[in-house]
């Protein structure tokens, strides 16, 4: 781990050579975040992350795992967001035994800006490459406790959804057992997901979402119909009660 150390340090100093510290003080406050931030880019970040992917092609897993977990130890939002990135460029690497891994960090983010990168691109790799070794960790992510492993439930499908393909089914298991979620991230999650998926699947996305457009949080429903057809879309709004429609 001391070399392991040494590496993220090196790369610390490379994050802080691009720094912009007139933008490290609004990006924490936008993210209500208790992480300290450098204000690095995200374009920044990939920059070096694309980097150390090129000069460490024999990167083997334990080394990769050493190394993010030694940027990921200090509370530095960029040294975090580079973790991600490493992950998501090695992500051939991981698999459903990365489990434990994985979820500590999801745990730790406690902000979309950490949990999406690491749900949407790692997980939602993995999930995508052996459907059925993590189907029951995504499902079960589904009832944790964590707010942040429910969304990361939900965001896992993305990739495949959006590009029309994926198990549409099991996205909306989950997302109807988090229906009446009271917490914002969720909701906002589930129409995320059926925003993008509609644009493939309009009609799949409709008729799920009709039915359910009545008990289904306002933002939950705006986010999905953003890019249906309009005949598609005033279904479901004429399913909403009158004064949702109307707020």
């Amino acid at each position: 781990m001391s070399t392991a150390r040494a590496v993220a340090d090196e790369l610390d100093d490379r994050l802080r050579a691009v720094a912009r510290p007139e933008r490290a003080d609004g990006e924490r406050r936008y993210l209500k975040s208790d992480l300290e931030h450098l204000g690095v880019s995200v374009p920044e970040i990939r920059k070096v992350a694309t980097a150390v992917h090129r000069e460490r092609p024999d990167l083997t897993h334990d080394e990769l795992v050493m190394l993010v977990e030694a940027l990921w130890e200090q509370p530095v939002h960029e040294r975090r967001m580079l973790a991600a990135e490493l992950l998501d460029l090695a992500n051939t690497a991981l698999s459903a035994n990365d489990v434990p891994l994985l979820e500590r960090l999801l745990r730790e983010s406690h902000t979309w800006a950490l949990v999406d990168p690491v749900a949407i691109r790692v997980v939602g790799t993995l999930v995508e490459r052996d459907p059925q070794a993590w189907d029951p960790i995504v499902r079960r992510w589904a009832s944790d406790a964590d707010m942040w492993l429910r969304r990361a439930s939900l965001l896992v499908h993305l990739p495949q959804l959006r590009r029309g393909a994926g198990d549409v089914d099991r996205f909306t298991e989950i997302a109807d057992e988090l229906l009446d979620e009271r917490e914002f991230f969720i909701r906002k999650a589930i129409g995320w997901v059926l925003r993008e998926t509609g644009k493939q699947r309009p009609d799949l996305v409709t008729e799920w979402l009709r039915p359910r457009a009545a008990r289904a949080a306002g933002v939950t429903v705006r986010e999905a119909v953003k890019h249906l057809p309009e005949e598609h879309r005033e279904r479901v709004l004429a399913a909403r009660p009158r004064r949702s429609r109307e707020s």
